[in-house]
Order: C-alpha cells, then sequence, then structure tokens
C-alpha cells in the first residue's frame, strides 16, 4: 500500500499522477458511506431491497438502467459472474432503477448530515461547489459506470451534491483502474489473489463470488507469470507489475485536478479533509474497497 507525507500539498506536487491518489483518498470515504453506514442499509431496505448485496448491485448499478448482468459484470470487474446474476436483473422487480437512485441519495445524504453536523454549512457548500466542478471537467470517453453517474442530475443539496460529485469521480478512476489491469493482463480473481497475497482479507475475495479452486488457480497463474512465488508470497516483479497499474490509473485520473487548478485543489483537499476522517470512523479497517488510510 503506498502511503504519502501528511504535509504535502497540492500545488507542490510534481509526481505525475500523485494528487490524483491524494485526492482519491479524500474524496473515495464519502462516497463509501453508501456501503457501510446503517441509514444508508435502512435506505435501500425502506424500498424493497433486503440484504447487503440486493441493495449493493441496485445501488450502484442503477445509472445504467435496468440492465441485465452482462454489464454489471464487465463494470464492476471483481464479482463472479454467477453472483452478479443472482441479483441482476431480479432486482429491478423489488425496486426501479429511479426507486435505488434515490434510496442510496437519500441514505447517502443522511449518514453524512450525521457524520458531518459540526461542521458548518458554508464550509460544506464550499466543499459541493468545489468538487462538483472537478467532477464535471472529468472525461467520461471509454468510462461507462463513470460516465452513467455523471449524467444524472445534481442534488439540490449540499451533502447531495457532495456526495453526487464524489461518486461520479470515484466511479471514473475505477473505469480507469479496470482499463489499466485488462491491458497489464489481469483478470478479476488474478487482481484479487494479488491484493490478498499483498494486504487484503481472503474473505474479501470469498465475498465476491469466487470459489476457492478459482483462487487456487488465479495463484498459480500469478506464479507462473512470476508474480508470486510458490507459496504465494509477492515477488519484486509482481510488485512493480502491479505498481504500473496503480500509475496508470492514477494518471488517467488526473484531468478533474488539473482543470480545477492547483490552488482551488489543494483548497478543496483542505475542506474534504475533515469530512473523510469523519466518514473513516464507519469504514471498516480491512473493508473490500481498498481505501488507503488518510495521511498523517
Amino acid at each position: 500500500m503506498r502511503t504519502w507525507d501528511a504535509e504535502v500539498h497540492v500545488t507542490a506536487v510534481d509526481e505525475p499522477g500523485r494528487t490524483a491518489r491524494l485526492m482519491w483518498t479524500h474524496f473515495e470515504p464519502v462516497h463509501a458511506v453508501t456501503y457501510f453506514h446503517p441509514r444508508a442499509r435502512a435506505a435501500t431496505e425502506a424500498v424493497g431491497l433486503r440484504g447487503y448485496w440486493r441493495g449493493y448491485f441496485a445501488g450502484r448499478a442503477a445509472p445504467l438502467g435496468a440492465v441485465e448482468a452482462a454489464p454489471v459484470i464487465a463494470a464492476f470487474f471483481s464479482f463472479a459472474p454467477p453472483m452478479v446474476s443472482r441479483a441482476l436483473p431480479a432486482v429491478w422487480g423489488l425496486a426501479t432503477p429511479q426507486e435505488s437512485l434515490r434510496a442510496r441519495l437519500t441514505g447517502a445524504v443522511q449518514a453524512l448530515a450525521e457524520l458531518t453536523y459540526e461542521l458548518p454549512e458554508a464550509h460544506l457548500v464550499e466543499a459541493a461547489d468545489l468538487l462538483e466542478r472537478a467532477a464535471s471537467a472529468a472525461q467520461t470517453p471509454g468510462r461507462v459506470l463513470g460516465a452513467a453517474n455523471a449524467a444524472l442530475p445534481a442534488g439540490e443539496y449540499p451533502l447531495a451534491r457532495l456526495w453526487q460529485a464524489a461518486t461520479t469521480l470515484r466511479e471514473l478512476r475505477g473505469d480507469g483502474h479496470n482499463a489499466a489491469l485488462v491491458a497489464a493482463g489481469l483478470d478479476p480473481v488474478e487482481t484479487l489473489a494479488w491484493r490478498v497475497a499483498v494486504d487484503m482479507s481472503a474473505e474479501n475475495l470469498l465475498g465476491r463470488g469466487w470459489s476457492e479452486d478459482q483462487w487456487r488457480a488465479a495463484r498459480e497463474r500469478l506464479a507462473q507469470r512470476g508474480w508470486l512465488t510458490v507459496d504465494g508470497t509477492p515477488t519484486d516483479i509482481g510488485r512493480a507489475g502491479f505498481r504500473a497499474v496503480e500509475d496508470a490509473t492514477d494518471l488517467a485520473a488526473e484531468h478533474p485536478w488539473r482543470a480545477l487548478g492547483p490552488d482551488d485543489t489543494d483548497r478543496l483537499r483542505e475542506l474534504l479533509e475533515p469530512i473523510a476522517r469523519s466518514c473513516h470512523t464507519v469504514i471498516p479497517p480491512n473493508s473490500p474497497i481498498m481505501l488507503p488510510a488518510l495521511p498523517g
């Protein structure tokens, strides 16, 4: 896991892609409350999406419309196809995409309201304004899930606007990350098996629907390409290979911050810092979203 000096300011960052990674650690927690906060879970259950995975697949896929499983298998990348197929398209019989979108936004806003109640409204408004500017400047060609979120109407209130902008940016980044994984020749289960070898709980891999046999086969393939030793230890070749994937992801996510400019990006980082730290209080340390801790 890569970490950054807590005292680094965006205006002083020269390494290509580093600003994108630093800002990711600040906006991703804002989005992630929708997966971990009880109010978010309650909002999806209120529209009939009972069970964590029904709410997850319906809420995250809803910007695409009432899709079948195949596009979601491709866009979400890391889930075993049978797991996605059990949820989609069946969830649309419980809640329409529009109902799912309203539920996920309602739950996220309620969660953020609880987590940010000590911050002045002016702080939240300014953060939402700047994050929306960054999200609106993002490039969407080739980024289907990010583009679908970018096309949604903006929220009426600061926390809704903040969450939607964070969600758009994280899905755009995710699309770019998936492209980098494909370019590196990594399939979904190999990617997860690599992360298990480095810094992720094996429960997260199995929780995404992959079997023990699929995991072992993926680990063997990684060993054959020199990324793991025979006992499953990451090699220098593997670390360098995955670092290249992360670097490509960061570079592909730089445009919003170049468009926003160094001063406003630095100001946004300052505004997001207390919000992100509060959001981290509901994100489990071993969460499968694999988000590095905030600097400091």
